[in-house]
């Protein structure tokens, strides 16, 4: 009964619970913003008093959120104590795997940059458990952090994940991997949180909060990878689709309008996909026999890239007709390792091609995390989620 009489009083404006409740969240906002604070600090961002200042910061580190994390001069007279919130008040691993790599970083509330790390994984006997457990292993590892510490994992999987069952589709490359329950089995598993998101997806999070979908209304991010992908941003929400199956394009067929560009190709990935792409680099006069290669040798080379470029635009062109026809986005940004590679020169030359042969004049950008971008979106996912979590656990402590 006290429990629930101290939870409504927090609710009721006015009251001195609720103020004390909006005055200790005021704080850890801004500690989670701008990193240490002196208790004088907080009181002149807050518009508060030092002796309100001071309980706030006493009430947080009851809590175990805050913690004194050194000194700064003040004046004449002693150092005055910094605080900041506690780097292992939610600590979590971010998770970008594809068919054969498994790429990992530790994530905290606070947005402390932990150096990614890059994983080979086996061929064969392989679980969603273990292929967790081992990046987990390589994450905490590489930071020098606990792994019991962790408490949630974001994973990015190159498929599709239905946002009503949490069932994989289109998830082939994840061998050993079922299709059905993984996010419940890894969590019952491995006693965590656990957020399985598409890759692309991710992706486009990253290019929204640091990249080339900053600052817009909304865009469409288009994946040219080994397999290809479709992120829909409309004002910072991510469209799924009723199934997650948004987005599959790799899946459309190709446009009567593109057979005079490869009349054998019958899908988009057969248009414009890696096996596509590392022929058309191979045609242009390089040694690649797989797709990395092929984007090794488009990086180093700039006489390569346009000449890729100049043959592949008009494939990326006919392959974005139908996301213009139903989307009209704002901006259409080309990523993926072949976007990145081949950097603004595709965009100028696909917009060109798009202006030329349709109605559309679309804006066409390249990525703006043309490293790890889905890694990078997991790792913003993940701050997120852990920063959330600290609030929730201040809301239940607070008197």
């Amino acid at each position: 009964m006290a429990d629930r009489a101290a939870t409504a009083e927090r609710t009721v404006p006015g009251t001195p619970a609720w103020l004390r409740a909006r005055n200790d969240r005021t704080a850890l906002e801004l500690l989670l913003e701008h990193g240490d604070l002196t208790r004088n600090q907080l009181g002149e961002l807050t518009g508060l008093s030092k002796p309100t200042a001071s309980q706030m910061v006493q009430r947080l580190e009851a809590a175990g959120l805050v913690t004194a994390s050194g000194s700064q001069s003040a004046g004449p007279g002693p150092n005055a104590s910094t605080y900041a919130v506690r780097k292992d008040a939610g600590v979590g691993v971010a998770i970008d795997f594809d068919a054969r790599r498994v790429r990992t970083c530790v994530v905290d509330a606070t947005g402390t940059e932990h150096a990614p790390v890059e994983v080979t994984l086996p061929r064969s006997r392989r679980t969603p458990e273990g292929d967790v457990r081992q990046a987990i292993v390589a994450a905490t590892s590489a930071a020098g952090i606990d792994p019991a510490l962790i408490g949630s994992v974001c994973i990015g999987v190159p498929g599709a994940v239905d946002p009503r069952t949490g069932d994989l589709r289109f998830a082939d490359a994840l061998a050993g991997w079922p299709t059905r329950d993984v996010a419940v089995r890894l969590q019952d598993s491995l006693g965590l949180d656990v957020t399985i998101e598409n890759d692309v997806n991710l992706a486009a999070i990253a290019e929204r909060t640091a990249g080339a979908g900053r600052g817009t209304g909304g865009f469409a991010l288009l994946w040219l990878g080994p397999g290809l992908g479709l992120a829909v941003d409309q004002a910072g929400t991510l469209q799924r689709g009723a199934s997650g199956g948004a987005g599959e394009i790799g899946y459309l067929p190709v446009p009567r309008t593109a057979i005079s560009l490869d009349p054998d190709a019958r899908e988009l990935q057969d248009l414009i996909g890696g096996i596509q792409v590392t022929a058309l680099t191979r045609d242009a006069g390089a040694s690649c026999r797989t797709y990395r290669d092929a984007i090794s040798a488009l990086t180093r080379n700039p006489d390569l890239r346009a000449r890729v470029t100049e043959r592949l635009a008009p494939r990326v062109a006919a392959g974005l007709v139908a996301v213009l026809a139903l989307l009209d986005p704002e901006r259409i940004v080309l990523g993926g390792a072949t976007g990145a590679a081949l950097g603004p020169g595709l965009a100028t030359a696909v917009a060109a091609h798009l202006k030329a042969g349709t109605a559309w004049d679309p804006d066409i950008a390249v990525t703006g995390i043309p490293t790890a971008p889905v890694l990078a979106g997991a790792r913003e996912h993940l701050t997120a989620a852990l920063q959330a979590s600290l609030f929730e656990r201040l809301d239940r402590v607070t008197p």
